[in-house]
């Protein structure tokens, strides 16, 4: 999934590719890759800066937030991103009880990444674009019931008859004063 740019002089070139799922390593993940991934874009090259304008598309698949069953989350993500060659650090790293310099980050390096070797990882940038698009509490439905806290059922398929009243554990010794 590596672009190649030495071959790449200037201009714009069309990389129009077709990943198969097991193509990418997602280990520890919070989602599953279960389609093919399409991805489209434009090159654009001018001197050492280059932008990549384009989409991907694929099927993922995540658990839902509640009840953790499988669903699957469609992804038609846009992405306009300009990489510059990564410069080797100049500073050594901190030592032993030293802090790392905070850097702040300005609203133009948002849409900035870095190559490296005159190499696009384009596996990267899939992978960064299916994290923007999942959502932060991924759903299997908008009014999911989720499972029972008592018993664990998942209440979307099936119901059951448990107390679901919450008992503060720390007014436990006052309620037994009333008895």
């Amino acid at each position: 999934m590596l672009y190649d740019l030495s071959r790449f002089r200037g201009g714009t070139d069309r990389i129009d590719r077709r990943f198969e799922p097991d193509a990418f390593s997602l280990k520890d993940e919070e989602f599953r890759i279960v389609g093919p991934v399409v991805l489209g874009a434009d090159l654009h090259k001018d001197a050492r800066k280059v932008r990549l304008v384009g989409r991907v598309a694929a099927t993922l698949e995540c658990d839902c937030s509640r009840c953790l069953e499988p669903f699957k989350v469609p992804v038609d993500a846009a992405f306009d991103v300009m990489f510059l060659p990564a410069e080797p650090s100049v500073a050594a790293p901190p030592s032993r009880g030293e802090k790392e310099e905070e850097a702040e980050v300005r609203e133009d390096d948002l849409g900035v990444s870095f190559y490296k070797d005159e190499t696009l990882d384009l596996g990267e940038l899939i992978r960064e674009q299916f994290f923007l698009a999942l959502p932060m509490k991924p759903l299997c439905q908008p009014n999911c019931q989720g499972l029972c806290p008592v018993c664990g059922i998942n209440r979307n398929r099936e119901t059951c008859s448990c107390r679901s009243e919450w008992v503060d554990p720390r007014m436990e010794a006052l309620r037994n004063l009333r008895k």
